[in-house]
């Protein structure tokens, strides 16, 4: 029996897939066992094909693999969608009356049970329930306690009243005596529950968390997947606090409408994914040169265009560095897990503040819609500082004020910071222009001002650089001669894949960064390296460029960019293929 178990539901959209896959997460995760989990669906309301795969162990998982103990199949195409994960022993539930699974075939090696999902639903109160039907199945195969599951559909369905939550309580039964009565499933699947207590949630729902930890009190919005999920977390938690989440019309008035609250004094934020963040590029000059603080979140999507808007990617890298026209002073800030997503973002909120310029806080659809098990000490509040710059009150404003008595929101420190004031503070009445403009914020084309003023925005960057921590984290053998880096959501399935690359008798050092811009310099350690590889989702290699630049070393790539994200034993396998190859120069 392996440590973990892997189980799926498959359907098409529409068929509640995501609504049960939760549901069974969070019963595991109630009965102390860690979880992770991903998503696969397609691009439309209904049709197409959809997953939902949990990888659960009572040991911390952050990842997925190749490998799948139990399937409810609700359509002929999930089998065959997963064949190439399922495995000797493997256990495939299926309804055998639904007209589409009647001429099922499953293979000899593996374990189906035909149960009748929608007429035991209907035993239960309607065959809307026929999911939930299959989950009490699960719970027969793998011997988990079908009391967790019932705390969890009461969390579902307590606001449609007792009645519902009876009758879906009714309904896992139904398919757990079923199974247990009618059904040859005698499996070494045995989920072990324990008494820890773990937070469940995605990538988004983090970033909503440490936006609201951090005092973010405006958010504006259009929907576009898969950012959408943060504005329906903020809806309604932000008002809690004083705050207000706007639905924009599109993303230039979202960007813009988060732009005003900013320069009004709120903590503010905006996010978008794909296209959006091509629509908003507009601003990011304006936010820039008005030095105005504002967190930019992009959930990065497969593109060009619309490409594929519910697949995995990291191709909007040098967007996020080098979008806009001119020079825009910024950072770029990328989580590289679930629990760094809530961290991250206040450190967003942070620098933003401190430095007045813009923060491109960069995600992606993997993490946005995993979700993760975490013990609650993992977000301590208290653990949270908030740095709002140099804001000035009634009692420092003078000092920041010319001869004439008039306040300098642009005014020329050395480490390229001005002074900050919040709209009604007595004497800091100023105005600021998109245009050029001097330390009073007034237009100009005075090509020494122009000097200037470009040099102290850009000053901003270098300080920062110097006084802030620009670190990466470590794991693996650190006197290893292989060398593997990654950014963004590659972390969790990479320092999984270091326990294969281990059975297999290779060491390696592995570096995660989840900083772009200003990002920590790694000569040393690349230097220090025999081979040195770079683990991205893009077809390019934008971050292996980045590090081939500041190195003037040639690195070996590791891209992945079908729409899927890595898995930790496709990684060691991908990883182990690279050692000892040419870098592309070289195959030249």
């Amino acid at each position: 029996m392996p440590a973990d178990l892997n189980w799926a539901i498959g359907g098409e959209a529409g068929d509640g897939i995501d609504s049960t896959g939760k549901i069974f997460a969070q019963a595991l995760s109630r009965a102390g066992r860690h979880v992770f989990t991903s998503k696969d669906f397609a691009s439309r309301i209904r049709g197409g094909y959809t997953a939902y795969k949990i990888r659960t162990s009572v040991d911390q998982v952050e990842s997925v693999v190749d490998r799948l103990d139990i399937l409810i199949a609700l359509t002929e195409r999930t089998i065959d969608e997963n064949m190439n994960e399922l495995h000797e022993g493997s256990v495939i539930i299926y309804d055998g009356e639904r007209t589409t699974m009647q001429d099922v075939e499953i293979p000899d090696e593996m374990i189906g049970l035909d149960v009748p999902l929608k007429s035991l639903a209907e035993d239960a109160g309607g065959a809307i329930m026929r999911n939930i039907v299959a989950l009490g199945a699960a719970c027969e195969v793998t011997n988990f306690p079908i009391e967790n599951l019932d705390e969890s559909l009461e969390k579902r369905f307590k606001d449609k009243g007792q009645a519902i939550v009876e009758n879906n309580k009714k309904a896992a039964r139904l398919g757990q005596e079923y199974v247990a009565e009618e059904c040859d499933a005698d499996t070494d699947y045995d989920m072990e529950t324990t008494d820890n207590d773990y937070v469940l949630l995605n990538g988004n729902e983090a970033l909503g968390m440490g936006a609201i930890a951090a005092g973010c009190r405006f958010y504006s919005g259009y929907p576009i997947t898969p950012a959408t999920s943060i504005m329906e977390y903020l809806t309604g938690r932000l008002d809690s606090y004083g705050g207000k989440v706007v639905q924009a019309e599109d993303e230039l008035a979202a960007i813009n409408m988060a732009l005003g609250a900013a320069r009004a004094g709120a903590r503010a934020m905006t996010a978008t994914s794909g296209a959006g963040i091509d629509l908003m590029t507009e601003t990011f000059g304006l936010v820039a040169t008005s030095e105005t603080p504002l967190v930019i979140t992009d959930v990065q999507r497969s593109g060009p265009s619309t490409g594929m808007p519910t697949k995995q990617e990291q191709g909007d890298l040098n967007m996020a560095l080098y979008g806009g026209h001119g020079e825009v002073p910024r950072f770029v800030v990328a989580p590289t897990n679930i629990s760094e997503c809530f961290w991250k973002t206040i450190e967003a909120f942070n620098l933003a503040e401190k430095y007045q310029t813009p923060v491109f806080l960069v995600s992606d659809l993997a993490m946005s819609v995993s979700e993760q098990t975490f013990p609650p000490e993992t977000f301590d509040m208290d653990e949270v500082e908030i740095d709002r710059g140099k804001v000035v009150d009634e009692d420092s404003i003078s000092d920041w004020q010319n001869e004439q008595g008039q306040f300098q929101p642009h005014f020329p420190n050395a480490d390229g910071v001005s002074p900050r004031a919040f709209p009604g503070t007595e004497g800091g009445a100023h105005m600021t222009t998109g245009l050029e403009h001097d330390e009073l914020g007034r237009r100009t084309e005075d090509t020494d001002i122009r000097i200037e003023q470009v040099d102290k925005r850009q000053q901003k960057v270098d300080t920062a650089r110097e006084e802030e921590e620009w670190d990466y984290r470590e794991y693996g053998e650190p006197d290893a001669d292989t060398l593997v880096i990654s950014w963004g959501s590659n972390e969790g399935a990479m320092r999984e894949a270091l326990g294969f690359l281990e059975e297999e008798g290779t060491d390696v050092r592995f570096i995660s960064v989840p900083y772009i811009h200003p990002r920590p310099d790694l000569s040393d350690e690349i230097d220090a390296a025999d081979e040195v590889i770079v683990v991205e989702c893009n077809s390019t290699g934008q971050f292996a460029d980045l590090l081939e630049h500041d190195t003037l070393t040639r690195v070996k790539r590791v891209n992945k960019y079908n729409g899927v994200r890595f898995k930790a034993d496709e990684l060691a396998e991908e990883i182990e293929a690279k050692l000892g190859e040419p870098t592309e120069v070289e195959a030249e």
